[in-house]
């Protein structure tokens, strides 16, 4: 999918993500997303947009944020570090949500 708009902060997208029914606010563990005590496999997720920010003066700064839609039609958003604030459990699942991503545009 095309990113259809850019937001200025990670705070603005996140509102507006919201507000087109992304409800669910994940984190992210090794092959999996959660959301409280509930647990989803990351596998059944695709990358709907994303948006990447970068810090002005700190690379800690640095953030994705992830609008994730499951196969069932469950919808979040998932907020990550990237560089040098990433997991490598993390980025292990990451790597492979962005490979479907970037075959699902071709």
């Amino acid at each position: 999918m095309k990113q259809q708009f850019h937001y200025a902060t990670i705070t603005e997208a996140v509102e507006k993500l919201h507000q087109q029914g992304y409800t669910l606010d994940f984190n992210l563990q090794k092959d999996k997303l959660t959301v409280g005590d509930k647990e989803y496999p990351a596998a059944e997720f695709e990358i709907a947009d994303l948006y990447r920010y970068e810090g002005q003066s700190d690379p800690a700064d640095e953030a994705t944020v992830y609008a994730l839609v499951s196969r069932s039609g469950l919808k979040g958003i998932l907020v990550s570090g990237y560089g040098v604030s990433s997991d490598s459990a993390s980025e292990e699942t990451l790597k492979q949500l962005h490979y479907k991503y970037q075959h699902s545009k071709q």
